[in-house]
């Protein structure tokens, strides 16, 4: 058994899911070719699996893929350096960063595209907050971390910011935190 199982009571992982979804990193961590690798630092940090009664401990499980995702970053990071040289990757990651820092430095109540006010969005003033904290890691240098990132929630809210823009720029962050570690 890879991870201990969900509490008596609790839904875990699919057992084989997340099995299959491990074999299949390690051939995509150890294959030779990078241009075939199906799985990437990227897709780890989406990837879902159904709950199951008995499943494996979901909280085991998500430590484990952010430690896979942070892996398959670092080789994807030498990778890209060896092809491009490392002048011009960090010069990539600064300017995902600058573009990003461009996002959150709008004003309050405009960082984001809005759902109409029938629909849920990400509240306006919780996603505003952790912009200011993205904007202070790359101004200021203040403390950030992907798990900070990762972990981040933002309460509902009608006429909210649209999720799948936050989403994307949260996804962005992380990437270049990790492309630059």
């Amino acid at each position: 058994m890879t991870f201990p199982r969900a509490r008596k009571g609790r839904p875990g992982y699919d057992i084989d899911e997340v099995e299959d979804f491990l074999e299949e990193a390690r051939r995509a961590y150890t294959s030779e070719n990078p241009d075939v690798a199906v799985i990437t630092a990227a897709s780890i940090r989406t990837t879902a699996f159904s709950l199951r009664k008995g499943g494996y401990s979901t909280s085991h499980v998500d430590a484990a893929l952010e430690r896979l995702e942070d892996a398959f970053a670092a080789r994807e990071r030498e990778r890209e350096i060896a092809r491009m040289g490392e002048e011009a990757w960090y010069a990539e990651a600064r300017r995902t960063a600058q573009e990003l820092l461009d996002r959150v430095v709008r004003p309050a109540g405009k960082r984001f595209q809005r759902v109409t006010f029938l629909t849920l969005g990400y509240s306006v003033k919780d996603v505003d907050s952790f912009a200011d904290r993205i904007a202070a890691y790359f101004q200021n240098g203040a403390p950030l971390t992907t798990e900070d990132v990762r972990t981040v929630a933002f309460r509902p809210q009608r006429g909210g910011y649209r999720e799948a823009q936050v989403d994307y720029v949260l996804d962005t962050l992380t990437s270049v935190m990790l492309a630059v570690r």
